[in-house]
């Protein structure tokens, strides 16, 4: 009975020491959940990212600089980010301004893939989780709702940002924007 009591003990103090040793080498010290991330304001630099495409290649923000691109947060479960992407991808296709489309999707990769490839969008997609929400808060959108498109232009500054389904008005609006900054 003795010997039992000591292997409880034992293993008491074990599972304590493991608890222990991973809380105190945790990274960042759990500072991630608890810090505000800056957000960006039109007329500044856009913030780097970088994100897993579909086929697995890595993607920075830098690799779309030197001409206006359209940054597009959605899902696969928003119903406007779903309407409005036809419309992306057409925008995408004539590139007025020499403008690209990059979507964002914040979903898993596994629902992303066949549901890009059954609506045929050609324009680049990412994707990812937690590392997707940091982008799109440091694009602006600390609330998290979808869709919710930043404009950037060549230079790398945000010229117009915009939360709700997008249409061709306000593109016009948008692409308006640019007018003078290129």
């Amino acid at each position: 009975m003795r010997w039992l009591a000591i292997l409880g003990i034992a293993a008491i103090v074990g599972v304590a020491a493991g608890f222990t040793l991973t809380w105190l080498t945790r990274p960042d010290d759990g500072a991630q959940f608890s810090r505000p991330v800056p957000a960006i304001e039109v007329g500044q630099r856009r913030p780097e990212f970088v994100h897993a495409g579909l086929d697995g290649a890595l993607w920075r923000a830098s690799d779309f600089d030197g001409a206006p691109w359209l940054v597009n947060f959605w899902a696969t479960w928003c119903q406007p980010c779903i309407r409005e992407m036809p419309m992306l991808d057409t925008l995408h296709a004539s590139a007025p301004q020499g403008l690209r489309v990059i979507g964002i999707a914040i979903d898993e990769a596994r629902l992303v893939g066949p549901f890009v490839e059954r609506l045929e969008i050609d324009y680049p997609i990412l994707i990812g989780t937690d590392d997707v929400h940091e982008t799109r808060n440091r694009y602006g959108n600390p609330a998290g709702l979808l869709p919710y498109s930043v404009l950037v232009d060549g230079q790398g500054i945000v010229r117009w940002r915009h939360l709700g389904e997008l249409d061709e008005a306000l593109i016009e609006q948008a692409l308006a924007s640019l007018a003078g900054t290129e």
